[in-house]
C-alpha cells in the first residue's frame, strides 16, 4: 500500500459508468416492475452503495476513506442517442474529503451495481452483457491543480544561515526546495546563501523583487533563536501578507510533529513577487511545500491581475 502521509487532505470527486445490455423484453418487464426478484433499481442501488463502502476490503491496495457522498443514477439506453442497443446505463458519482482519490470506489460501485442488475435479470434473460465499465472523470488532489499551472515559472531560493554561510555546515533545506520546485516544473533561476543579517537578507530579496521573480522562498531564521531574523527582515518588504499560507504550512507540519507550532513562517507579496519564509530543516521545508504546492502557484496569475475563480 502506497504511503500517502505526505498528501494533502482535499475535496475529491470521481464519476464512473457501467452498462448492462439486455433484451427488449427485459426492459419492458423492468418498466412494468415485473421481475422475479423484485424491484431492480432499489436493490441494485443498495448493492452499489455497499460495494463502495467495502472497496478497501476488496481491493488490497485501496486506502480506507470516508465517503461523504455517493449517487447512483440510471438511464435506459434508448434515452441516450450516443449508445445503441437495449440496456441500462449506470452512472456513479462519489465525493469525499481525503488524502487519496475516490475513483476506485466509484468504479467498484458501478461494477457491483451492474452485477446486481445482471443477477436480477438472469432468470428471464440469457443474453445479458456487462460492458463499458470506466472512469468518466475525477477531480481533486495535486494533479487536478497542477494541470492548471503554467510550466517554467521562475523561482529564487535564499538560504539564511550563519553556519552555512561560514561553511561550517552544508545546506540541505535549500537543495530540497530546489528539488521539489523542479519536480513541479519550475525553473530555479537563483540560489544564494546569506548570513543571518537583516540588511543582507533584505538586499537580496529586493534584487529578486526588482527582477519580478514570481516565487521567492527563504529557508532558515523562522525560529526563536537570537539569530533567527528572517521574519524581521522580510515583513517590512511585504505589501500584503498571506496568513493562510503560513497557517497551512504550520497545520500540515503540526500533524506530523508538534514542534511545527514554534515556526514563525511568513508569506506575502511584494510587487509581482510572492515571498515565503520556511523553516531551516529539510523535513520542515518538505512538509511546508507538501502543504502548499502546487496550489500556491495560482498566486502568479493573481499578482499579474488575472483573478482566478475555480469552483470546479
Amino acid at each position: 500500500m502506497n504511503d500517502i502521509t505526505r498528501k494533502q487532505v482535499s475535496f475529491r470527486e470521481a464519476k464512473a459508468q457501467a452498462i448492462v445490455y439486455c433484451s427488449k423484453e427485459s426492459i419492458f418487464r423492468i418498466k412494468s416492475n415485473d421481475l422475479p426478484k423484485g424491484n431492480l433499481f432499489d436493490v441494485a442501488k443498495a448493492a452499489g452503495l455497499l460495494a463502495a463502502k467495502k472497496t478497501p476490503e476488496l481491493i488490497p491496495n485501496c486506502h480506507p476513506l470516508v465517503i461523504d457522498g455517493l449517487t447512483i443514477d440510471y438511464k435506459y439506453l434508448d434515452e441516450l442517442p450516443e449508445h445503441e442497443g437495449e440496456g441500462i446505463y449506470i452512472e456513479v458519482s462519489a465525493r469525499c474529503i481525503a488524502r487519496t482519490g475516490i475513483e476506485i470506489e466509484a468504479l467498484t460501485a458501478a461494477s457491483v451495481t451492474a452485477l446486481s442488475i445482471y443477477d436480477m435479470l438472469k432468470p428471464i434473460d440469457k443474453r445479458l452483457t456487462i460492458s463499458d465499465v470506466k472512469l468518466l472523470d475525477k477531480k481533486g488532489g495535486r494533479s487536478h491543480f497542477k494541470a492548471k499551472i503554467p510550466r517554467g515559472l521562475q523561482a529564487a531560493i535564499l538560504v539564511c544561515s550563519d553556519s552555512v554561510s561560514n561553511h561550517e555546515k552544508k545546506d540541505h533545506s535549500g537543495k530540497k526546495i530546489k528539488e521539489i520546485l523542479e519536480q513541479n516544473e519550475m525553473q530555479v533561476t537563483d540560489y544564494e546563501v546569506v548570513p543571518d543579517e537583516i540588511e543582507q537578507i533584505q538586499a537580496k530579496l529586493k534584487t529578486y523583487v526588482s527582477q519580478n521573480t514570481p516565487l521567492i522562498i527563504t529557508t532558515g531564521g523562522t525560529g526563536l533563536g537570537p539569530r533567527d531574523v528572517t521574519v524581521e527582515a522580510v515583513k517590512p518588504l511585504l505589501e500584503k501578507e498571506l496568513p493562510g499560507v503560513a497557517e497551512a504550512m504550520r497545520s500540515h507540519g503540526y500533524n506530523r510533529t508538534p514542534y511545527a507550532m514554534l515556526s514563525r513562517s511568513l508569506a506575502g507579496s511584494s510587487a509581482a513577487s510572492l515571498i515565503i519564509c520556511m523553516p531551516g530543516s529539510t523535513n520542515g521545508v518538505k512538509e511546508s511545500l507538501d502543504a502548499i504546492m502546487p496550489h500556491i502557484l495560482h498566486s502568479h496569475e493573481i499578482l499579474k491581475g488575472n483573478c482566478i475563480h475555480d469552483n470546479s
